[in-house]
């Protein structure tokens, strides 16, 4: 198979502990091909971010992807970081695994969680969140 007739695509896996997001776009990033989140797969609030819900969603990514000529994905993993978390959450393994499961190809994994190199103000005012 030429190297001029493959296609790839990077796809940007936002993973917290409240949902999953999966966007797939061309290589340069501008132009979005689909995306899915938790909530497009399951009817739990709560469920959004399961392994579960990541699995349906990369299964629908990797059908659209498919079908618009694509044959590998560069993942890129993303946690809400700054001031959150900075691990992601439990869907980005298992929105990872299922893709390869599907048959895409996986190029390049990076984390590409934004980490504050000095610290961000914190959320809660001066006096801290009063409960």
């Amino acid at each position: 198979m030429a190297a001029d007739k493959e296609k790839w695509g990077i796809a940007h896996i936002f993973a917290s502990f409240n949902n999953t997001i999966i966007t797939v776009t061309d290589l340069s990033g501008a132009e979005t091909i689909t995306k899915s989140s938790g909530g497009m797969v399951v009817k739990q609030d709560r469920n959004e971010s399961s392994p579960y819900a990541a699995m349906q969603m990369a299964m629908n990514v990797a059908n659209s992807v498919r079908e618009k000529g694509l044959i590998g994905l560069h993942v890129k993993v993303r946690a809400p970081g700054q001031g959150k978390q900075r691990s992601p959450g439990p869907g980005a393994q298992a929105a990872i695994r299922a893709l390869a499961r599907a048959g895409i190809r996986i190029g390049k994994i990076e984390d590409v969680t934004p980490v504050p190199h000095d610290s961000i103000r914190q959320k809660g005012g001066r006096r801290g969140r009063r409960v």
